[in-house]
């Protein structure tokens, strides 16, 4: 993979999480990691289609993505993840890939498209990109921790 295929992702990250109510998004740092991706928390999950192929995963701990929906919810306490918290993650997972979709297109890259999220949650889950090697970015949006699994060829 690409390194350079981030870079529309992370744009997309930069300029989305602002709009839905976050003060601050720092990337802390990118690694290649393995496509089997371990987890405690929720991954927001989707895919992209067309002359890119491959997965998108959001991941966060349970009280980073309790932490991220009261943002987005104006405050609002968000004591479980249930079907509106969960609603509102893939929510948020829509509007960055669609936006990194946007800015692929800037580039060059058109016809790309994206399935509906999916959330998982897990206290010991696996997920396992449909490539050899993914790149993990990190970030802290408002001191929340919150990864981005990116396996696209």
């Amino acid at each position: 993979m690409d390194v350079k295929i981030i870079n529309p992702i992370l744009a997309a990250f930069s300029e989305i999480l602002p709009q839905i109510g976050f003060c601050s998004v720092r990337k802390k740092g990118v690694s290649l990691v393995e496509s089997c991706v371990a987890y405690e928390g929720v991954l927001v999950n989707i895919a992209l289609l067309g002359s890119i192929k491959g997965v998108v995963l959001i991941g966060m701990s349970m009280d980073s993505a309790k932490q991220v929906v009261s943002k987005m919810m104006m405050g609002m306490e968000v004591p479980t993840l249930d079907s509106l918290a969960q609603s509102a993650l893939s929510e948020m997972g829509n509007m960055v890939v669609a936006n990194s979709c946007m800015q692929f297109n800037k580039i060059g890259i058109e016809g790309l498209d994206i399935s509906p999220p999916t959330v998982l949650i897990s206290e010991s889950g696996t997920a396992t990109l449909p490539v050899k090697k993914a790149i993990k970015l990190s970030f802290s949006v408002d001191d929340i921790d919150v990864n981005v699994y990116v396996g696209l060829e």
